[in-house]
């Protein structure tokens, strides 16, 4: 019963995080002319801009090779199926939901890479003359699931993702 708990609560927010990264890229690309325009402000610490980034996170290792992009594809792609197998295996709550939101955001950033031939970045974090990277929700979803198995696994209970009806097999 624990598991089918997790696991919805991990397909949940992966299903989420892909449908809204998915959502605002769309209207970024559609509706607001960033490619071409100033930045568009949020507020005084947020901005609108399109990033079309070909590397990794912060941009690292830019691609303009279909060759690297296509491996950014395959690592994306296993990437994705082993949080999958993860998050199908997990029986807590907490992990289950960072899995999910690991692997909504590696699924959306994949799909750019795929049919975008790049991920669209477009929310720009600043304060006064000082500028954070450009990122997307899908991002920020990883960010927030690796900050959430950080905390479980330092501060949260200690117990692993495993069935609680195993044995512990330690001597």
């Amino acid at each position: 019963m624990a598991s089918t708990k997790a696991r919805s609560l991990g397909l949940n927010a992966a299903l989420a995080v892909l449908i809204v990264d998915q959502s605002t890229k769309f209207y970024v690309l559609n509706t607001l002319d960033l490619e071409h325009s100033e930045p568009l402000a949020l507020s005084p610490m947020i901005d609108l801009v399109l990033v079309w980034n070909r590397g990794i996170s912060y941009g690292l290792f830019q691609q303009h090779a279909d060759l690297g992009r296509y491996i950014l594809i395959i690592l994306a792609l296993g990437a994705s199926l082993g949080f999958g197998v993860w998050l199908w295996r997990s029986v807590r709550l907490l992990p289950a939901f960072a899995i999910g939101l690991i692997t909504g955001g590696a699924i959306g950033n994949g799909i750019d890479r795929i049919f975008r031939g790049a991920v669209v970045d477009f929310i720009l974090l600043h304060w006064q003359e000082w500028r954070w990277y450009v990122f997307n929700i899908a991002d920020a979803a990883i960010v927030l699931g690796v900050a959430l198995l950080l905390y479980d696994s330092w501060l949260g209970n200690g117990q692993e993702l495993v069935s609680p009806t195993s044995k512990d097999q330690s001597l």
